[in-house]
């Protein structure tokens, strides 16, 4: 089974219950778990739930979640070739001008031909990914 990619802004989602994402989020990362679906993201991406966590009562889910990934060999540290790609994606401004770490979720779902993300990012969406909530 293709592996389903957490992107920042699924995780932040479903941590925050103040979030106006929260209830999708939490929907659809229950029918993800239903479904057993493996699940992949990035140190990068892990990096940037941290800096978003850094002083919110969440903080504890990012370190849990980055450890379990790691365990399970599911934390992907991006390839030179991932980066450069996604540094040529980013000064073109491709996927309706997203950011770096984005266009690095995209060479690594690329590469490994992950379609679809835990996420609502637009910017996903315009790079032809799926999008769960």
């Amino acid at each position: 089974m293709t592996p389903v990619f957490l992107d920042t802004v699924g995780l932040i989602a479903l941590w925050d219950e103040s979030d106006q994402w929260h209830e999708h989020a939490d929907a659809a990362f229950r029918a993800l778990a239903d479904r057993s679906a493996p699940l992949v993201t990035t140190t990068f991406v892990l990096l940037e739930c941290g800096n978003a966590a850094a002083r919110r009562p969440y903080r504890n889910e990012v370190v849990a979640l980055g450890s379990a990934l790691q365990a399970r060999g599911e934390l992907l540290v991006p390839t030179e070739a991932d980066w450069l790609a996604a540094w040529t994606a980013y000064e073109q401004g491709s996927a309706g001008d997203a950011g770096i770490v984005d266009q690095t979720s995209f060479a690594v779902m690329r590469r490994l031909g992950i379609k679809e993300a835990f996420s609502n990012d637009r910017h996903f969406k315009a790079a032809g990914f799926t999008t769960l909530f």
